[in-house]
């Protein structure tokens, strides 16, 4: 399969605004009408995924009458929900297509600050494969795809690492532009434009204040005097993780092409070279081989963009497919 079909037209081509286009996109107008039988079967359920620990999320199964094409788990980026822009169109899309959904909100996520006392990080992958086992049994259909954008692709990518260990075995694991070198991520925010660095340090501010309203013995009083995006994340690993460092937390979810060359059940990644916050050089190495059943890396489409054409479709959701049906067969 080859990404030489993806050439955005130069008015959208720029990185910011493909990457803009993903999370502000006008394209949710389109979406209720091609959304609403998705909608009219979704369901909210909090799954048990071991440990005490809950997460919620949203399960859309297709009709009775019409067999399912299996199970596509959606995961959202950092400080994203089920609701997210990219996430909730590529869920219009599978849906349409046949496959039952669950849209997975990670651990506080989606207005969940409350379910769990101790706070999300990254490392957390033990439950998210109790959420997707959780939500395989829910299901009830044996065949799972997992599709993951941004931090959410490395969670995909790691339940495809770690899931059959674990007694979760996706038919394929995607990640879409994911960050799978967590601390030239970090960096890329810290020292790249402005505008994503006051995003998501705005957006988790609000998250601690969610998580101090749900658990008022929470005590996150100095993270708002902190302008600096690496060390809000160095304070927060010292306070609420077990991690001895920011460097060891860091590794403990960074993921190399050997190790996704190696994975014991099939994985796939889409990405671009223009993402202003996965620098493309960790990519280096990774090809379609191995357990790798494609590797699609486009010249433009900033970071979970892929807007195709000036009708804001999504060149991403038609690879997905693609990938979905070559991996059922």
């Amino acid at each position: 399969m080859s990404d030489a079909g993806f050439r955005p037209p130069l008015l959208i081509r720029h990185a910011q605004l493909q990457s803009l286009l993903a999370t502000k996109s006008p394209r949710r107008k389109l979406w209720l009408k091609r959304g609403s039988r998705m909608e009219a079967v979704a369901t909210r359920h909090e799954l048990d995924c071991g440990d005490g620990v809950r997460l919620a999320g949203f399960h859309s199964r297709q009709p009775a009458e019409q067999a399912s094409r299996g199970l596509a788990l959606l995961i959202h980026g950092w400080e994203g929900s089920q609701d997210s822009s990219y996430l909730y169109s590529m869920a219009c899309t599978l849906y349409a297509a046949g496959y039952n959904v669950f849209r997975l909100n990670l651990r506080d996520h989606g207005g969940t600050h409350h379910l769990n006392r101790e706070p999300f990080h990254s490392a957390r992958i033990d439950e998210v494969l109790g959420a997707a086992r959780a939500a395989q049994q829910l299901d009830g259909d044996e065949r799972l795809f997992v599709v993951g954008f941004s931090l959410g692709g490395n969670f995909a990518l790691r339940i495809g690492l770690r899931g059959p260990a674990a007694g979760v075995n996706p038919q394929l694991s995607i990640g879409i532009s994911p960050a799978i070198h967590p601390g030239s991520t970090l960096e890329a925010i810290e020292y790249g434009p402005l505008m994503f660095r006051l995003y998501f340090l705005d957006k988790w501010r609000k998250t601690l204040r969610a998580k101090k309203a749900a658990w008022p013995e929470h005590d996150f009083s100095a993270y708002p005097g902190i302008r600096s995006f690496t060390e809000s994340t160095r304070r927060f690993v010292a306070d609420f993780t077990d991690y001895p460092s920011m460097d060891d937390y860091l590794a403990a979810y960074t993921l190399t092409p050997e190790m996704l060359l190696a994975s014991p059940s099939p994985v796939a990644v889409l990405t671009a070279k223009d993402d202003p916050v996965i620098p493309y050089r960790y990519f280096e190495g990774l090809r379609a081989e191995g357990s790798v059943r494609a590797f699609l890396a486009t010249e433009h489409g900033g970071h979970c963009g892929f807007i195709e054409d000036l009708r804001l479709r999504s060149w991403a959701e038609a690879r997905v497919l693609e990938l979905f049906e070559a991996a059922g067969r």
